[in-house]
């Protein structure tokens, strides 16, 4: 199984979402009042193994691989905005942009149904 460039660049993002959790997690257990960063933080560290799951069940062939990268990268640009609200709220005191989390949110949502359509849809052969 050889894994796309989009794949291997999917992947990584996961691999730095997991990384990132953990050093929000770390700040947050040492910043009063830090709930934001702590929701940040475990948002990251729930959907990193779900991007993982998506790119290795689309490079296997087990899904429909474009559907499975469509909703890697939905929840990949969903966690880039809802969490990057979030801990900047938290750490800079202002907002990414106005709708920001709201609209990661939906991001994160969309990559779930995707997610679930690439599952349910066989997969060609």
């Amino acid at each position: 199984m050889r894994l796309a460039p989009i794949e291997r660049g999917l992947g990584a993002f996961a691999c730095l979402c997991g990384l990132l959790g953990v050093a929000a997690s770390a700040a947050a257990a040492h910043i009063a009042g830090a709930d934001s960063l702590k929701i940040a933080a475990q948002f990251l560290l729930f959907h990193a193994p779900a991007i993982l799951a998506l790119v290795a069940l689309g490079a296997g062939g087990l899904v429909r691989a474009p559907l499975a990268r469509l909703a890697a990268g939905l929840i990949a640009i969903g966690l880039c905005l809802f969490c990057g609200d979030l801990a900047l709220r938290a750490l800079a005191g202002h907002a990414l942009f106005p709708m920001a989390a709201p609209s990661g949110g939906f991001a994160l949502m969309g990559g779930w149904l995707v997610g679930m359509a690439a599952l349910l849809i066989p997969a060609e052969r």
